[in-house]
């Protein structure tokens, strides 16, 4: 239940940090949301496969392979360089993830990822 709270938690700041951006350009702007639309729906597969993993633990693989083809997309529209780094370290994240279920982890900490999703928030924050 605590996972839960924390992922809606870094789901919602994402979304609602995108939501108050303030980025100097327009494209920076379209970036955040993109990315932050990207990572509530990634992280939203990923916590409803690691939440139902008893019942078949094959969702983990299906929702990070999922995760992974978003943020290839994700990687390849942008040219911001801090958002880039967002996106490899939610990709550090998944890998993370990945490992800890083919080590037989069948409820994995997805934490890297939900920081991940924090660490966009901040990006999309004016500074």
């Amino acid at each position: 239940m605590k996972r839960r709270r924390s992922i809606a938690l870094a789901v919602a700041t994402a979304a609602a940090l995108t939501g108050l951006v303030g980025c100097g350009a327009l494209d920076k702007a379209m970036d955040c949301v993109k990315t932050a639309d990207a990572i509530a729906t990634s992280v939203d597969k990923l916590s409803q496969a690691v939440s139902s993993a008893s019942n078949d633990p094959t969702q983990i693989e299906e929702a990070l392979n999922s995760i992974d083809t978003e943020l290839g997309n994700l990687k390849n529209s942008t040219d911001n360089a801090d958002l880039s780094k967002a996106v490899d370290d939610l990709t550090k994240g998944v890998d993370s993830v990945r490992a800890a279920v083919k080590n037989g982890d069948t409820t994995p900490d997805i934490k890297p990822i939900t920081d991940a999703a924090t660490e966009v928030g901040k990006v999309c924050t004016p500074g």
